[in-house]
């Protein structure tokens, strides 16, 4: 049974020494499986959590948080941490488990009233056309066949998902947006950790950070910390917001992730599907901050190890009309994108290819490009086309292409088939390429178990409507 969620809550105390308060949550069904949540942010009146992580040797005073960390938790209010650390956490001493699971389902029934809601203010949005609507039944046929997968694989995903994952995804919609970030630590402590800041995909409409649990986790098990960046989605926001959202999470884990054992000089930026465009975008667009005069920034390029594209966009101009057939309409794109007159500032081979930006180019990490042969949403070209580019104007770049894998294949249905995993190894042998211990514990790593029956597996590559 997935691991439940238990938001931690702070309460002013009469006593000064009481500057915070913890809900602690036993896992039996996992033991190694600890989630931590902090409170909402308020300067006014929130209290800071501490979070109790086994990791006491490596964080910081709260005296030492610069402004950017607390810039970052003002805009953001909350953070998701996750850890697969062996501590456990205890139950509040006023609240009983029965108490605490009645809350629970009581926030998940007003959730869901409220999520379905959204979903219909977004439905007006993109317009009920044949095309949304058998995509839709669609998305229902393929989550409903790769839920064995997310039940068992996705200690993330609670009795939030379960009731709703086909509208969870809209949170992102409502007006008062809270960015959060999940981080997934691995179980050991010893020495720092090589980071990944992971942007999730979802057509720029329902792209949330839960989507990255599975890669947060796996890679984990590989003793790499993963930090899934949640980003606003269309409507509630447009591309500007995305990338602003995605650096404002980047700054936060360049800044930050030394408390909980990162190394700060091995963070690498990945994205998939949508969330690599915008990860694409956020680097190219810092880069370019950079090269300016007076321009402040909170992090820096050269503090980004390598970045890794997965099935991602990065021409909008050949891209446009490609969608349009697939049913995200061209006026609904636009929209997403700011007018046509800003798919060039949004179009990373694009923009690499103005003499104005040359100077930034040479600022960028090592760029590799992840994609699948059988990709019909993003056609593979987009990664080989950018590549060749970035190559062209002097950067480094390459692409790796996988036969006949479809643009869900390399992300959900490989990784929950089991067994060895050709693109996950390829990402695990990149971030761990100059560690020889970090390579000789990978050759011998078990193969990781089934998730969904195979049948299931072709079933939902054959439904998909990605």
């Amino acid at each position: 049974m997935p691991s439940p969620i238990l938001p931690i809550s702070s309460h002013p105390s009469s006593s000064a020494s009481a500057a915070t308060t913890v809900v602690k949550a036993k896992i039996d069904a996992d033991p190694l499986a600890t989630i931590l949540i902090s409170s909402k942010f308020d300067p006014e009146t929130a209290i800071p959590i501490t979070p109790v992580l086994p990791r006491a040797s490596s964080y910081n005073s709260t005296s030492n948080v610069n402004n950017n960390i607390v810039s970052f938790a003002n805009n953001h209010q909350q953070r998701f941490l996750r850890t697969s650390s062996d501590s456990s956490l205890a139950l509040l001493a006023d609240e009983t488990p029965r108490q605490s699971i009645s809350r629970e389902v009581g926030h998940v029934a007003a959730e869901t009233f409220y999520l379905s809601g959204l979903c219909l203010k977004l439905l007006s949005y993109l317009g009920v056309g044949y095309r949304w609507i058998t995509r839709f039944l669609a998305l229902g046929c393929y989550a409903m066949l790769l839920m064995p997968g997310f039940i068992q694989g996705y200690t993330y995903i609670h009795i939030y998902l379960l009731l709703f994952f086909l509208i969870v995804a809209f949170t992102t919609c409502c007006s008062n947006f809270v960015c959060r970030l999940d981080l997934y630590l691995p179980k050991t402590s010893q020495g720092t950790k090589p980071v990944v800041a992971f942007i999730t995909g979802g057509a720029w409409i329902i792209g949330y950070k839960a989507w990255g649990s599975l890669l947060g986790q796996q890679l984990s098990e590989r003793d790499i910390i993963v930090a899934c960046i949640d980003y606003r989605n269309f409507p509630q926001g447009t591309i500007s917001d995305m990338v602003e959202d995605a650096s404002q999470g980047i700054s936060f884990i360049c800044n930050n992730i030394s408390e909980y054992g990162g190394d700060p000089n091995r963070i690498y930026l990945m994205g998939q599907s949508a969330g690599a465009h915008i990860a694409a975008c956020t680097l190219v667009n810092q880069a370019i901050k950079e090269t300016g005069e007076g321009d402040s920034v909170s992090w820096s390029v050269s503090q980004i190890k390598a970045y890794l594209g997965l099935s991602g966009g990065y021409n909008l101009f050949n891209l446009i009309e490609h969608f349009h057939t697939r049913g995200l309409y061209r006026s609904i794109f636009l929209s997403i994108m700011e007018g046509e007159d800003s798919l060039h500032q949004f179009s990373p081979e694009v923009l690499v290819q103005d003499s104005n930006v040359k100077p930034a180019v040479s600022l960028l990490p090592p760029v590799i490009l992840f994609h699948g042969t059988a990709d019909y949403s993003i056609p593979a070209d987009a990664s080989q086309n950018f590549a060749d580019t970035l190559r062209r104007v002097g950067g480094k770049a390459e692409s790796i292409l996988y036969d006949g894998k479809t643009h869900t294949d390399l992300f959900l249905q490989d990784p929950m088939r089991g067994g060895r995993d050709e693109m996950f190894e390829d990402v695990v042998a990149i971030i761990h390429g100059e560690d020889e211990a970090a390579l000789a514990k990978d050759a011998v790593a078990p193969p990781r178990r089934r998730l969904v029956p195979e049948f299931m597996l072709k079933l939902a590559h054959d439904v998909s409507p990605f």
